[in-house]
């Protein structure tokens, strides 16, 4: 019980610190935003995709999204795609079992079970390799992972917020990014504008 409650305090401390009482800003364009954030706080399982350029307060967005809904207690994981070496991006997001490869040396949790119960952030989705982008939405559709290296499927319960900089429609026109992922993810768009485009919040 102790335990419960002192999570429970951290958690209202994470959703003081990152809800949307942290954003700053008075124009229409901020108030259609936090209106959108509202309504979507509560759609437990809906994806957003948050659309903006690098700097724009995506990752907000998406901790705002998480902090004030009812997965608040959950864990939030956040990955940044582009930032993850292609030869552990699998192990990165389905974990491994031990000796599953060379230098797997123990069991290794990946991001969506890590999430589990809670909100997986996908950073610069745009820059995932189009291999992993079948096997994120076979999860998607279905609530399974199965690591590197093991037999069987694990079952996972998590919310999937992703973010981009790119233009993903032309992404999916070059056939750099599957059209079926995008509207996968894309169950709900928030789309934040640099700065420059609502100087009244300066």
């Amino acid at each position: 019980k102790r335990a419960n409650e002192h999570l429970s305090l951290i958690s209202q401390q994470e959703a003081e610190r990152w809800g949307i009482a942290a954003f700053v800003g008075k124009s229409k364009t901020i108030a259609e935003i936090l209106n959108r954030v509202r309504k979507l706080q509560h759609a437990g399982t809906t994806g957003v995709l948050i659309q903006g350029e690098s700097g724009t307060g995506k990752e907000l967005v998406a901790r705002a999204l998480h902090f004030g809904g009812a997965r608040a207690n959950g864990p939030f994981i956040a990955v940044n795609c582009s930032a993850i070496p292609s030869e552990l991006a699998e192990s990165t997001f389905f974990g491994h079992v031990k000796g599953a490869f060379t230098g797997a040396h123990a069991n290794r949790k990946g991001a969506f079970e890590l999430a589990n119960g809670g909100t997986l952030f996908l950073d610069e989705i745009g820059d995932m390799p189009p291999e992993l982008q079948a096997k994120l939405l076979r999860t998607l559709e279905d609530g399974g992972i199965t690591p590197i290296g093991a037999t069987r499927e694990k079952r996972v319960d998590v919310r999937v917020l992703a973010a981009t900089n790119a233009d993903l429609p032309a992404k999916i026109r070059a056939g750099q990014f599957r059209e079926d992922l995008y509207y996968r993810l894309a169950g709900f768009t928030v789309t934040v504008p640099p700065l420059r485009d609502r100087k009244e919040d300066i």
